[in-house]
């Protein structure tokens, strides 16, 4: 039992150690080839993808990853056992979502490889009855922030000082309008205060970070807390697809674009993969303005802490667990210190001529580690679950709530951006 616990890292410093082992490895020398997806019939298919020389990459690339994923099992205390027979067939199943997406006629309608390894992912976890050891062995958020702090090795630092002052502003203003708006509805829909913080906080702030840090803040119901994570990730797949598809039918630029879904879609993975659908501004400020909201998650999570702790409510009376300070640092999202600094290291004390040499090997890695997270985020969401068991109410009140999100936040989008 002690020695589980000397393992046990936090999941956040765990993405951070295993980002800049990836950096670091990259700095040293060892550069992964990048696999090629790209075909146009089923003749350049098997002549280029499914070629030996490329599936020995893919091997390659599949030895790398699974070192990482298992390195982070060991870090965090969970069974590598598990993680050894779940990570293959997430990892084939990417494979398969990259190859559909590099047909050139996908490619002509810009739909990425997320997508497809979103669908893949939803079609098997909804069809077919997956074990619960294998769903909870899924690592979807130590894949997302993975590719997030190699994301940084992408992003100078100038980029994240322009863009990020202007969207913490986007953010106090978002998150503030939005959350009293969402608390007020669920109070007139009569949901309960454990379901109503939960859904104030998810859908103003970011997502499934957001609801866990105030479920914790509150010590909430668990399965409450599954139910509004379900809930972000159902509204997050349609919105991840169609808003960049509206904006471009708009003509919205690329920055007010990416504002506006860093500050509106309610995880940080659908952001970066509706940015991606975009173009490269769109994807850097998206990523940028959700780590502004990102910021605050920490002071919501105090703010939250303090009022549950101070007024009537029986989860709230325990004087022991009166909220410090502390509480700031334990919910801020520590994979954000990976990235800021992975950008730092590119902008400032890496020479232009290793970035050029190591700038392919890791945008292939970070594309990759997206693209395996959301094959777990398709692994693991059951819609019958959702919809079988549980009142409409809250999903229509965070259906509303996240309609006055997007309206808001692209007028502010459009004040601040264009």
């Amino acid at each position: 039992m002690s020695e589980q616990k000397k393992l046990s890292i936090h999941e956040d410093w765990v993405v951070v150690i295993l980002g800049a082992l990836i950096i670091l490895v990259s700095l040293a020398g060892l550069l992964l080839p990048v696999p090629a997806f790209n075909w146009k019939d089923t003749s350049e298919l098997s002549s280029a993808v499914l070629s030996s020389a490329n599936l020995v990459n893919i091997g390659l690339q599949f030895l790398f990853v699974i070192v990482i994923a298992i390195i982070g099992a060991v870090l965090s205390g969970k069974s590598v056992t598990t993680n050894l027979k779940t990570f293959p067939l997430v990892y084939i199943l990417t494979i398969l979502a990259l190859i559909i997406a590099g047909n050139a006629t996908i490619k002509y309608y810009g739909l990425e490889a997320v997508i497809f390894s979103l669908l893949i992912g939803l079609l098997i976890g909804n069809f077919l009855k997956l074990p619960e050891w294998f769903k909870s062995a899924l690592s979807t958020e130590l894949f997302v922030k993975i590719g997030l702090v190699l994301l940084g090795t992408n992003v100078i630092f100038a980029d994240i000082l322009k863009a990020g002052s202007l969207g913490l502003i986007q953010a106090l203003v978002v998150v503030l309008s939005v959350w009293y708006f969402a608390f007020w509805l669920c109070k007139k829909m009569k949901i309960d205060d454990e379901l109503t913080m939960m859904i104030s906080s998810a859908v103003s702030i970011c997502g499934v970070s957001a609801a866990i840090a105030t479920s914790g803040a509150i010590k909430g119901d668990s399965k409450k807390l599954s139910y509004v994570i379900s809930m972000v990730l159902i509204t997050a797949v349609p919105m991840m697809i169609f808003m960049p598809y509206i904006a471009a039918y708009f003509h919205f630029p690329q920055a007010v674009t990416g504002a506006w879904l860093g500050g509106s879609i309610d995880t940080t993975g659908a952001v970066v993969a509706s940015g991606s659908l975009v173009g490269e501004e769109a994807l850097k400020i998206s990523t940028i303005v959700k780590f502004s909201q990102n910021v605050l998650l920490g002071i919501a999570a105090f703010a939250i802490s303090v009022y549950w702790t101070y007024t009537q409510h029986p989860a709230g009376q325990d004087k022991a667990t009166k909220p410090t300070l502390k509480v700031i640092w334990e919910r801020f999202p520590k994979f954000v210190i990976g990235f800021v600094a992975a950008s730092l290291l590119f902008s400032f004390f890496v020479p232009q001529e290793t970035i050029s040499l190591v700038k392919g090997s890791l945008k292939n890695l970070q594309g990759l580690w997206f693209a395996l997270a959301f094959t777990s985020i398709g692994l693991e969401t059951n819609f019958k679950d959702l919809f079988g068991r549980n009142s409409k109410r809250p999903f229509y009140a965070f259906l509303i709530a996240q309609g006055f999100n997007i309206i808001v936040t692209l007028i502010i989008a459009f004040f601040l951006f264009k």
